[in-house]
């Protein structure tokens, strides 16, 4: 079954509203939330590089808030755990039986600040959830739910202390981005609302998480050309043969870029994918996931620079309509 332009309509409006409403949170930043938006109902994950203190946790407050939803923050240290994350079994001796205390990654959005500063056991225990959203502690699997998102954040400045992400881990990110500092007139705003410290507290659910499911199963009906499925692949090739890269996208970057960019589709009113819609997700989607030679970042090439050089390279296709 593929989703009708009227579901298309339906799913642009409802996707609208509820980028609105998170706007109200953090606001001037609608290209950011939507793409936080599309990531959550294509059932990927974000990774946030940015400086303190431009409202990651506030993203992730308002998104929790406007789909009815939990939210929780780890805050990741070189002492934390894997337990401290996923949850741990304990013995209770009334019942004679041991028990599952869940740990904080049971949440519908959770915020895992300055992931990098944990040792590398500790961002491996996000591995398998973020995969396939469950956690398995002494050979019981665990399921986390739908929908389930990550918002990983690192500084970009300060490494002092930190472990850098190993490259498993980056390409299970389906998107990489930044939510940057507002321009004058958003400052302003925000200023004038000081006295309110946590203005994600005021926001109404507009949907509930059932329906956000309901949402991720409709997108996954988008059309998608096989010229449009061949130009994808055509890209991921591409950043594997570049002279600048020691590893290209992976089949699952492929894959990723496939199910935000039928997501993203639907956010726009249409029922099918277009050339457009990859050449739009392309960096926030791949740069994370290339290995660049050091002899090309030692002259200035950047992961942006190979992929703005393939999109540039490669032929798209003329894009069709689907009735």
């Amino acid at each position: 079954m593929t989703m009708t332009p009227e579901q298309a309509s339906w799913f642009q409006g409802t996707f609208s509203r509820l980028v609105d409403n998170v706007d109200q949170a953090l606001m001037g930043k609608r290209e950011v939330v939507g793409l936080v938006l599309a990531s959550m109902i294509a059932e990927g994950h974000v990774l946030l590089e940015d400086a303190p203190g431009t409202g990651k946790t506030s993203l992730a407050k308002a998104l929790a808030a406007t789909v009815q939803g939990t939210s929780t923050r780890i805050q990741f240290t070189p002492d934390l755990l894997p337990s401290d994350v996923t949850g741990v079994t304990i013995y209770d001796q009334a019942q004679h039986k041991f028990e599952f205390h869940r740990g904080p990654v049971f949440s519908s959005i959770v915020l895992a600040d300055e992931i990098n500063r944990a040792s590398p056991k500790t961002q491996s225990a996000l591995l398998e959830v973020m995969e396939e959203s469950r956690v398995t502690v002494d050979g019981t699997a665990h399921p986390v739910g739908r929908p389930f998102l990550v918002i990983a954040t690192q500084n970009p400045i300060e490494q002092a202390g930190t472990y850098k992400l190993p490259e498993a881990q980056l390409d299970r990110f389906l998107i990489k981005t930044s939510i940057g500092y507002p321009d004058l007139d958003v400052a302003e705003r925000i200023l004038a609302g000081a006295a309110e410290r946590n203005p994600a507290d005021r926001l109404t659910a507009l949907i509930t998480t059932g329906a956000v499911a309901d949402m991720a199963d409709l997108a996954a009906t988008v059309h998608v050309e096989p010229a449009v499925l061949r130009y994808a692949a055509e890209l991921a090739q591409a950043t594997r043969d570049h002279a600048s890269t020691r590893l290209g996208v992976s089949v699952r970057g492929s894959l990723a870029m496939i199910r935000i960019a039928k997501v993203w589709a639907a956010s726009h009113g249409r029922h099918y994918v277009t050339p457009d819609d990859i050449k739009h997700l392309v960096e926030p989607v791949w740069t994370h996931r290339l290995v660049l030679d050091p002899e090309a970042e030692f002259s200035g090439i950047t992961a942006e620079t190979v992929i703005a050089r393939v999109v540039e390279d490669v032929a798209a296709p003329q894009a069709r309509a689907v009735a």
